[in-house]
């Protein structure tokens, strides 16, 4: 499998402090990765420098072998879903999803057609006239997948999307994104605090502690063969029946 993005001696300080301590890692074309640590850990910082609203203070980015450590974050293919869900109150649904496109000339004239489309993806099409203070969570949510996914980006980053839902929302919601995900065969990586979340979801999870990449691979193999301590308290600890099932039912034997 191709490789989409590369990273490569990540450093960012914050008052003399390294926050980010010399990350290298690859994301393949079409995976889906969750970066999973604590409050604190460094994977949100990472992800602002990724999509290109922080400057690192060392280190390269390269997508699909093009270094853009320096590149503005319009100009590398990447969109981004918040925690917040930023829509405009103002707005109706459809109108949400065409902004952005508004400020893309060779999108502009095809903008309320690709809106409609992006929307039918995600199952808002009997939504179209609504403001977003008449939708659920969940379907907010949704709203700012389909804005992003308007601008055909080549990698989606998340921000701790599902943070503000409650537990059936959030079940539905993570089903939805690794179908879209699936059927559009797009590069996603997705910032999570949450263990469930991210074994349910990825093709593998990247483990941060204090700026570090402590572990990073399949779900399976961090379950069972955790790196080290703090993966297997972080992990197996806060895991515990709850990804035992999940690993069961998505058919890998689970060791108890």
């Amino acid at each position: 499998m191709a490789t989409k993005l590369q990273v490569r001696g990540l450093i960012k300080r914050f008052g003399g402090k390294d926050v980010l301590k010399g990350l290298n890692f690859d994301v393949s074309d079409g995976e889906f990765l969750s970066i999973l640590g604590p409050s604190g850990c460094g994977k949100t910082t990472l992800l602002r420098i990724l999509i290109g609203i922080e400057t690192a203070d060392a280190g390269q980015i390269y997508k699909d072998g093009v270094d853009i450590t320096s590149v503005s974050s319009s100009g590398r293919g990447m969109g981004i879903v918040f925690q917040n869900y930023a829509l405009f109150p103002n707005m109706t649904v459809l109108q949400n999803v065409m902004y952005a496109l508004k400020f893309r000339p060779q999108l502009k004239k095809d903008a309320k057609i690709i809106a409609l489309d992006m929307l039918d993806r995600v199952g808002l099409t009997s939504y179209l006239d609504k403001k977003p203070n008449k939708l659920s969570g969940g379907q907010q949510q949704r709203v700012a997948i389909a804005r992003t996914l308007a601008l055909s980006p080549d990698i989606i980053l998340f921000d701790e999307p599902m943070s503000a839902l409650d537990a059936a929302n959030r079940v539905m919601l993570r089903n939805e994104i690794k179908q879209l995900q699936e059927k559009l065969h797009i590069t996603m990586i997705y910032i999570t605090h949450d263990q469930e979340e991210a074994f349910s979801m990825s093709d593998r999870v990247m483990v941060m502690d204090e700026g570090s990449i402590v572990q990073i691979d399949t779900p399976d193999n961090i379950y069972h063969h955790p790196s080290n301590i703090y993966v297997e308290e972080f992990v197996k600890h806060h895991l515990d029946e709850k990804i035992a099932s999940i690993v069961k039912n998505a058919h890998i034997p689970v060791e108890v």
